[in-house]
């Protein structure tokens, strides 16, 4: 693997801070970074070549097989039809060359690589034994032809990869850089890594905390999703505990930095994301497995079709014999196989795009056909993560009456709960008078709304105005906001988080394919209940932290089971990357979940997992399909060419017409509806 170090100006090696490593991919055999960026093709198919995102445009990568196509033309219309007395000799086996070189140069390099490491019988040396053993007989057509439909079945294979990265955004860290400190009362911005603990920071509404601290203000609420995957916005009072990577909401607050930056919840996280990125084995490629055996057995085959007849045949003429050990080769080069198996996956992972589902490689097609459980997060998955009033109950009073009421009492509010009952109320509160407002911490609101005494908040600030309720709301798993006028219970307000339209249909489309569904959440264990209740999951966990759902999820993968897991906050990420197949919800997910994980789906449809297992299992019948046709028609044309009935021009349009007829199977799935 090729290294890309960053080092300062006295030449010291970068590469080591926690950002580094989380924006970075080490190589285990050397401990040393590379860009995320880089792809390493071997980790996609076993081929070692190196591809840079963006490094080549599709027409650059086409240029050598087009020089190579054109040369090989004019060649044999000079052969053939526009007969040229100068088109002889060294003339024309120097065109031949030169026409070879582009597309087989690099292939005789990957041979030579191959045979350094060990790899002796690789389909790189099977394609140049046959196209240099043709250039030896002087069938200059026939080795330039097959070598250049290998190089084009190499730029296709490209092509899946690039593409299939092309809109990944990177590895973003959720801490600020920076952070406002007080210091004797004035306000200084300082590099988030240089505050120390025991420094206070101060937090803007709207600003993200950098570090873990304790909360000096009175109270103070955060949205804390990305974190924790919490739905519910997290109302602290003074001594709290606070996070890094928490948002603060409401008023401007201090916080006393407890925790060094490089150690937060949010750094372990992280951490957590390199490691279990680094479970992952790479996935090799049928065609690399198949091609350790193959290849060694043709190449024999052929040395044996080539020197065995002199033992038998009495008018054995070497030439001839020879001729037809490399019609074998010809006929066993794996170039069907090369171009069918990753234009069946470029098929694959051109579908799930068009139904904005981005595969980052070839191999979690074949994952996520096999996929037996899919684990997902609650909010952000399977809900929207926005807060919305879903029930008004109103007591002794219409429910019009009550709305209007307590919207015109939340205006005077910031917490994201009395936004959604604004946004409920659609301005019904307009024109009223609010006065009095008192802001109980941990309780709710008290204020006078058109002269009436208006108390909302949870159940205990009905306690401590010793009014009674109706007893069952304690009973209820989602946000109870209670309502009180003049000292009297008038209702309540049933806010939760929303379930997406189509999560219902999503389970019970993976249910019919026997996949289990299991639901893992921050949130707590009554709202996850509810939630599974309403769409018939299997088995659901909640108040679980990062490294409980990792916990939750290695035991599923202890039982041998093919796991997907899909998330979209940044909790979600180390369970994303140590799942067989992490999928991320792109439109409304984290930087750091799209980054890690393998699949990402852009609209954040639920439904749209079922459509990723779908296009997984379609592909991998497309690709089997094509190993099939290639196999066959192979087998029939090497007897054939064994015994002399096949020519080299008819052994390589053969494998062409495999290849065309398997570019038409593959490009079927595109055209498929999911």
């Amino acid at each position: 693997m090729t290294h890309h170090h960053k080092y300062d100006a006295n030449g010291k090696q970068l590469c080591c801070t926690l950002e580094e490593k989380i924006n970075m991919k080490t190589d285990k055999d050397s401990g040393c970074c590379t860009t995320h960026k880089e792809y390493k093709h071997s980790e996609e198919d076993g081929h070692d070549h190196d591809y840079s995102d963006g490094d080549q445009t599709t027409l650059q990568m086409f240029t050598p097989a087009i020089i190579s196509f054109v040369l090989l033309l004019i060649a044999i219309v000079f052969d053939n039809y526009f007969t040229q007395t100068w088109f002889t000799g060294w003339v024309r086996i120097g065109w031949y060359i030169v026409a070879y070189i582009p597309v087989g140069f690099p292939v005789l390099k990957e041979a030579v690589e191959s045979i350094r490491k060990g790899e002796i019988f690789s389909e790189f040396l099977l394609m140049c034994i046959a196209t240099i053993g043709a250039f030896s007989i002087g069938q200059f057509p026939e080795g330039v032809a097959v070598m250049l439909f290998y190089a084009i079945g190499e730029i296709f294979q490209t092509l899946a990869v690039q593409r299939a990265k092309s809109n990944i955004k990177l590895l973003l860290d959720q801490r600020p850089n920076e952070a406002t400190v007080l210091r004797n009362n004035i306000a200084i911005s300082k590099t988030a890594s240089d505050i120390t603990i025991g420094e206070i920071i101060q937090l803007k509404p709207g600003e993200k905390l950098a570090l873990d601290g304790k909360l000096l203000s009175d109270n103070a609420t955060f949205n804390t999703a990305a974190l924790t995957g919490e739905s519910k916005p997290d109302s602290k009072l003074k001594g709290e505990t606070v996070l890094a990577g928490m948002i603060n909401l409401n008023t401007v607050v201090q916080v006393e930095v407890t925790t060094a930056y490089t150690d937060s919840k949010l750094s372990k996280i992280l951490e957590m994301v390199q490691e279990a990125t680094a479970k992952k084995a790479p996935t090799e490629l049928f065609i690399r497995k198949f091609a350790k055996i193959y290849t060694p057995i043709v190449v024999f085959l052929a040395i044996a079709i080539c020197v065995l007849p002199m033992l038998f045949v009495d008018n054995y003429v070497f030439r001839d014999w020879l001729y037809r050990a490399l019609v074998f080769l010809v006929i066993s080069c794996p170039c069907a196989l090369v171009i069918s198996i990753p234009l069946g996956y470029f098929g694959g992972i051109g579908a799930a795009s068009k139904n904005g589902i981005l595969f980052k490689g070839s191999s979690f097609l074949d994952i996520m056909a096999s996929i037996q459980v899919v684990v997902m997060d609650k909010t952000g998955t399977l809900t929207k993560g926005v807060f919305k009033v879903q029930k008004v109950v109103a007591i002794d009073v219409s429910e019009a009456d009550l709305v209007k009421l307590v919207a015109s009492l939340e205006t005077k509010s910031t917490h994201p709960v009395g936004t959604a009952i604004i946004e409920h109320a659609k301005g019904s509160e307009k024109g009223t008078s609010v006065n009095d407002v008192e802001e109980i911490a941990g309780h709710g609101l008290k204020g006078k709304v058109d002269g009436k005494e208006v108390l909302a908040g949870n159940v205990k600030l009905m306690k401590k105005f010793n009014i009674s309720y109706d007893v069952e709301i304690d009973s209820t798993p989602f946000t109870i906001i209670v309502i009180a006028i003049n000292q009297k219970y008038a209702g309540y307000f049933l806010i939760a988080d929303e379930i997406k339209e189509d999560a219902k249909q999503a389970i019970e489309s993976l249910h019919k394919i026997n996949v289990k569904t299991v639901m893992l959440s921050g949130d707590k264990q009554a709202v996850v209940n509810a939630v599974a209740k309403e769409l018939n999951i299997d088995l659901a966990h909640g108040d679980l932290l990062p490294e409980n759902k990792v916990e939750k999820v290695q035991e599923l993968k202890s039982q041998n089971l093919k796991i997907a897991f899909v998330g979209d906050g940044v909790n979600d990420a180390p369970v994303v990357a140590l799942a067989d197949a992490g999928i991320a919800m792109g439109g409304l997910g984290s930087d750091a979940t799209i980054e890690t994980a393998d699949i990402v789906i852009q609209n954040d449809q639920p439904y749209k997992i079922f459509t990723a297992i779908n296009i997984g299992k379609k592909t991998k019948q497309i690709v089997w399909q094509n190993i099939g046709l290639a196999f066959t028609v192979k087998a029939v044309v090497l007897v054939l060419g064994a015994g002399g009935l096949a020519t080299m021009w008819e052994a390589v349009f053969a494998d062409v017409g495999v290849a065309l007829l398997a570019i038409l199977n593959a490009v079927r799935i595109q055209r498929m509806k999911f």
